[in-house]
């Protein structure tokens, strides 16, 4: 958890890497690509066989859950997912919004509430700070004066 810019995506694809490295299955999607598998799974065989590798996983990196607002009907498809796995696969989840700003994000405290408690089910939370090293290279840009 912590700002745009710090690295989270980039320790998130590291830890997943390493994983597959280790011989386990483990895949990075961010969460408009898992809400996108979940919505077209019954479409599409590429959703359907996307969705099936993910139902197998040992690890699970979801990168930038929360970042936008999710509608319910994804909401509830997010959730059922989680619920599905989170007991015998392992999630890595990068966001920089905090469990309070759930939420707002879900439209629904009791959805968020249940989300969370699958989520940091058995958990580590690392917080990460500091500046962005995207924008640490572009500070003279926001710098000049017209």
């Amino acid at each position: 958890m912590g700002p745009s810019g710090v690295g989270k995506s980039f320790l998130a694809a590291g830890l997943c890497a390493d994983a597959i490295h280790k011989g386990y299955k483990a895949y990075f999607r961010t969460m408009e690509e898992i809400i996108s598998v979940l919505k077209m799974r019954d479409f599409t065989r590429t959703a359907s066989a996307d969705y099936k590798r993910l139902t197998k996983a040992n690890l699970i990196v979801i990168d930038d859950i929360m970042l936008f607002p999710v509608q319910k009907e994804q909401a509830v498809n997010l959730f059922n997912f989680i619920n599905q796995l989170y007991e015998n696969t392992s999630f890595v989840i990068t966001t920089n919004k905090m469990p309070a700003d759930w939420a707002k994000m879900l439209d629904d405290e009791v959805l968020a509430t249940a989300l969370l408690g699958r989520l940091l089910f058995r958990c580590e939370i690392i917080n990460l700070s500091g500046k962005s090293y995207r924008m640490k290279n572009r500070k003279a840009f926001f710098e000049q004066e017209n």
